[in-house]
């Protein structure tokens, strides 16, 4: 039996995209969803691209209805995967899918996370603390941002001549070399 991947995303989509190609021919493993709270987000594009379905939803809907985790038990989804997702998960949808919630963060938490930590204000904040390492966390989700247990965790050096493109582009390696991966192991675990 084929095990169920949704992938939600607020933006362009570029560890969408790469955990889409991870498993575009996987007998085991099908992305079945994305979702986006952003109906200009450029991740539809790419769903559209490897002709996986996609839903847009409002706060109302994610927040005070259960129309999002219907359409994900529907489509038998095993795991979430937040890829750029800006929104908190909701208690309720945690409940349904206890453990089987993840999300990559642009830095190495427990530093630099929290609400409005993502982005270039991560990568703004890591600049001007004066770090000398940067890196990415992939961790599991509970009710608050960027608090959950970690599954791992990957570094890069900064350079002090490094620029903000330059520690973004350092990141998203890290991200697309790691991000499938890792959601590739963790999906295996997972009993049907």
């Amino acid at each position: 039996m084929k095990k169920h991947i949704a992938i939600f995303a607020s933006g362009s989509g570029s560890n969408a995209q790469k955990i889409m190609e991870h498993f575009k021919r996987s007998n085991e493993v099908e992305i079945s969803l994305v979702l986006t709270n952003n109906p200009d987000a450029y991740v539809l594009q790419r769903a559209d691209n490897f002709e996986i379905p996609t839903h847009i939803f409002d706060r109302n809907e994610f927040y005070h209805t259960r129309h999002v985790i219907d359409l994900l038990k529907n489509l038998e989804i095993d795991l979430i995967v937040l890829a750029g997702f800006l929104w908190l998960i909701p208690k309720d949808l945690i409940a349904e899918y206890p453990g089987r919630i993840i999300n990559i963060h642009p830095a190495l938490l427990p530093k630099f996370g929290g609400k409005g930590m993502y982005g270039d204000n991560v990568h703004k904040a890591v600049m001007a603390a004066g770090e000398t390492e940067g890196g990415i966390t992939i961790h599991y989700v509970d009710e608050n941002y960027d608090e959950g247990e970690f599954i791992y965790q990957a570094k890069y050096r900064i350079d002090k001549d490094d620029n903000l493109e330059m520690i973004k582009f350092k990141g998203q390696q890290l991200e697309h070399n790691h991000f499938p991966r890792i959601v590739d192991t963790i999906i295996k675990k997972i009993k049907k």
